[in-house]
């Protein structure tokens, strides 16, 4: 993963179609999961990207009645399915291409309710053999687009 992933200032453009943004932003979900947890997985790796790559949000949004709604991704996102096999050689792909900025959530999380739980979990078991239930991308809309293939939306 690079250092920094994100949107400049200037890249910010609010009025262009999002597949007009430099960036490509996906999430990718194991499609076995029963929906509950598959919409979890998908939340908590957006949570962690939106907190990680600068400029994902656009401004907040305000009301005809003034209240405002707080900012969404400007550029969008896609959340697509993907085999458990796939999930894993997704995930490995994009932690090995440059200008990517990845967040998963390995099984762990879900099956642990206390996070130092999950964090001891993790650390017990080598990167290529934890299991993940969803992986959020952001880099170069090719680079991207390369790492995930034609994926189904979930």
């Amino acid at each position: 993963m690079a250092d920094l992933i994100g949107f400049l200032p200037d890249d910010v453009d609010t009025a262009a179609p999002t597949r007009a943004a430099r960036l490509k932003w996906v999430v990718v979900v194991d499609e076995s999961l029963p929906a509950g947890i598959a919409a979890n997985a998908a939340i908590c790796t957006a949570a962690a990207t939106a907190s990680g790559v600068t400029g994902l949000l656009g401004p907040d949004a305000v009301d005809a009645d003034g209240r405002a709604h707080p900012g969404l991704p400007w550029a969008g996102v896609s959340v697509l399915r993907a085999s458990a096999e796939q999930l894993t050689a997704i995930r490995a792909k994009a932690a090995a291409a440059d200008d990517v900025f990845v967040a998963d959530m390995p099984a762990a999380a879900q099956l642990t309710r206390v996070y130092d739980e999950y964090l001891d979990a993790v650390a017990g078991t080598a990167s290529d053999a934890l299991p993940y239930y969803a992986v959020s991308v952001v880099g170069p809309r090719n680079r991207v687009d390369r790492i995930v293939g034609r994926l189904a939306l979930l």
